[in-house]
């Protein structure tokens, strides 16, 4: 990605969770197809900072299930990258900050989700993965309190 792109993507980040946080989640708390957005902050992978950034995502066992998709492009999105090593996050959804514990969902569980959830709910998201040669990764975010 080029970096003006680069940059005209982060304002734009950086303005929903601004949005979404001022509103509670009442302006930005939906994404295209109805998908509800939460608030994903995590750790830097290199830093230990912490990261803020809205994510769709899909009730699923008790948790979130959030889609690292990019939007198809060919890598995984860093937010996604960052939850891969840090194991654990904070999310918030409308006004409540919860903590959550991260595991990655892996082969089977990792398709069957794509496919009985995420699809059905949402079939858009299908058309990520024809843009790409990869899978895109899924993660259950489950409230450790």
């Amino acid at each position: 990605m080029n970096p003006v792109a680069r940059t005209l993507m982060r304002t734009a980040s950086k303005l929903a969770v601004a949005v979404y946080k001022v509103s509670g989640g009442r302006v930005g708390g939906r994404a295209a197809g109805g998908v509800p957005v939460l608030l994903l902050t995590v750790a830097g992978g290199k830093t230990g900072q912490p990261h803020t950034t809205a994510v769709g995502y899909f009730e699923h066992e008790g948790g979130y299930l959030v889609v690292g998709s990019a939007g198809g492009l060919p890598q995984d999105p860093q937010w996604f990258k960052n939850l891969r090593a840090a194991g654990f996050a904070q999310v918030q959804v409308g006004r409540q900050v919860r903590q959550v514990t991260v595991r990655e969902l892996v082969g089977a569980e990792r398709d069957a989700a794509w496919t009985d959830v995420v699809l059905v709910r949402c079939p858009p998201f299908g058309r990520y993965e024809t843009k790409t040669t990869r899978k895109m990764p899924l993660a259950l975010l489950t409230p450790s309190s």
